[in-house]
């Protein structure tokens, strides 16, 4: 009776409707209220939707470092560089001192980026005793992205086959030194002149400014002398100039050699006049460099107001041997004699020299630098003739600063050799050469341990000197 009841109330198709209506709104209720819900959820991290996330590396933010250098480094054609030029190192010794296939640069990264020390900044930062610490970023630099290296510096481009020199930084105890920033630098110095005087260490160290500061901008050179020993650079849009001025004596000396580096006779050295290359253009510089050395190590006649006093390594000559030491001294006073009495009122630097690394034996002897890392203070002995060297530069230019402060001229020491004499493996060895083992391992070559492989070591006195011009 009910259900007749209800078939005569609601026919078949009626009811059909009915469930229909009934099932739309229970559909649309539940999708609405998981879109409701789903709204108000915080998005899920990229990071986190991956499969494996504890694989996944952030990138570092440290803009100005390049990552770990690519196998570029030993490029298959040679960078266009600067027109090739006869360099002042002798093709049988470095100036100034009497088939390998290369591994990925990623084997040699150290291993990780926490093994970079950092210091706590002072309020007075010796930048000259510290020890060199793991740097996973490497150089700034390239040789495949600066073509102002000389062959004899370009180790990489030469077939060096190691990398782990590449990934070493100066950090000094008890303080924090940034790395060189280039594009500071280049605002700070609009409108401003460098100059770095002194020998072929002079040379090397420029040629590592303008790479790193080419990164920025390339240098425009737009000077050199007819040998391509000095030379000069501009940054068009800071007004900015660079110079290196070769003048390995700092005063007068008449030189004899031929465009191998072989002696005709001793080097004649005026040790009370100065250099007329860079006096002449000394006031129009806002920065200098001053720098010299291992040239005093070199047989000469001593000259004083243009009379002989003696010599150094003269033995077929009846005069006085007087020693490279007289004569260094002689020659720094009167540098250090001119650049306090002067009116001058930029920033002045004397860097000191830096020792050479030759091991079981010297340039002459056989002598090598085979190292591949930094050593620590101690495990190796600074030379003899190289401690003569730096007592008279430090003794000297603790006189002519306490003169400059009276008189006004600012005069800072850079004192590279201690840090440099931690790197025994910057040196280009026997890649000073293009392939020197190239016909066999066992070929004759000569090995240059005393000048600096680009990039290298030396890169790093760029930080230092960025940051005592910051300071003053």
């Amino acid at each position: 009776m009910r259900m007749d009841y209800l078939h005569h109330k609601f026919p078949l198709n009626h009811k059909n409707l009915l469930l229909k209506l009934l099932l739309s709104f229970f559909f649309f209720g539940l999708a609405f209220r998981l879109l409701f819900f789903h709204s108000l959820s915080p998005p899920v991290s990229p990071v986190l939707e991956s499969p494996f996330p504890e694989k996944t590396t952030l990138p570092v933010p440290e803009p100005h470092h390049p990552p770990p250098l690519p196998s570029l480094l030993l490029p298959q054609n040679p960078p266009v560089s600067e027109e090739h030029v006869p360099d002042d190192v002798p093709e049988h010794a470095p100036e100034d001192d009497p088939e390998h296939t290369p591994e990925e640069v990623q084997e040699h990264v150290p291993e990780s980026e926490d093994q970079v020390e950092t210091h706590t900044d002072t309020d007075e930062c010796d930048y000259f005793s510290g020890d060199w610490v793991p740097n996973p970023f490497g150089p700034l630099y390239t040789n495949e992205t600066c073509s102002h290296i000389e062959s004899h510096q370009n180790c990489l481009k030469n077939g060096r086959p190691d990398r782990e020199f590449l990934y070493w930084r100066w950090a000094p105890r008890g303080c924090e030194l940034p790395l060189f920033d280039a594009g500071k630098f280049l605002n700070m110095m609009r409108g401003k002149v460098w100059a770095l005087i002194g020998d072929s260490i002079s040379r090397n160290h420029v040629q590592s400014l303008i790479c790193i500061l080419s990164t920025v901008e390339q240098a425009v050179m737009y000077y050199h002398d007819e040998e391509y020993k000095s030379k000069s650079w501009n940054f068009p849009s800071y007004n900015f100039n660079v110079s290196v001025i070769w003048s390995p004596y700092l005063v007068e000396a008449a030189i004899y050699e031929d465009m191998n580096g072989v002696s005709s006779s001793e080097v004649e050295i005026q040790l009370n006049k100065l250099d007329s290359k860079w006096v002449d253009q000394y006031m129009d510089f806002d920065y200098i460099i001053f720098s010299t050395g291992k040239w005093f190590l070199k047989a000469a006649i001593y000259y004083e107001n243009d009379t002989i006093i003696g010599c150094h390594s003269c033995p077929k000559r009846n005069l006085t041997e007087l020693g490279f030491n007289f004569a260094y001294r002689k020659a720094l006073k009167s540098v250090f004699n001119f650049i306090v009495s002067s009116n001058h009122r930029g920033l002045i630097f004397f860097r000191t020299f830096t020792p050479d690394h030759f091991e079981n034996g010297e340039w002459f002897s056989g002598g090598t630098c085979k190292r591949t890392a930094p050593i620590k203070e101690g495990e190796m002995e600074m030379k003899e003739l190289n401690m003569m060297l730096r007592n008279i530069e430090l003794e000297e230019f603790a006189k002519a600063r306490d003169e400059a402060s009276k008189s006004g001229v600012n005069l800072k020491i850079v004192d590279f050799a201690g840090l440099s004499h931690l790197r025994p493996d910057g040196h280009p060895g026997p890649y000073r050469e293009f392939h020197p083992f190239a016909k066999g391992k066992n070929s004759k070559v000569q090995n240059d341990c005393l000048h600096w492989c680009l990039p290298g070591p030396i890169d790093s006195w760029n930080d230092i000197l960025m940051q005592m011009v910051l300071n003053g």
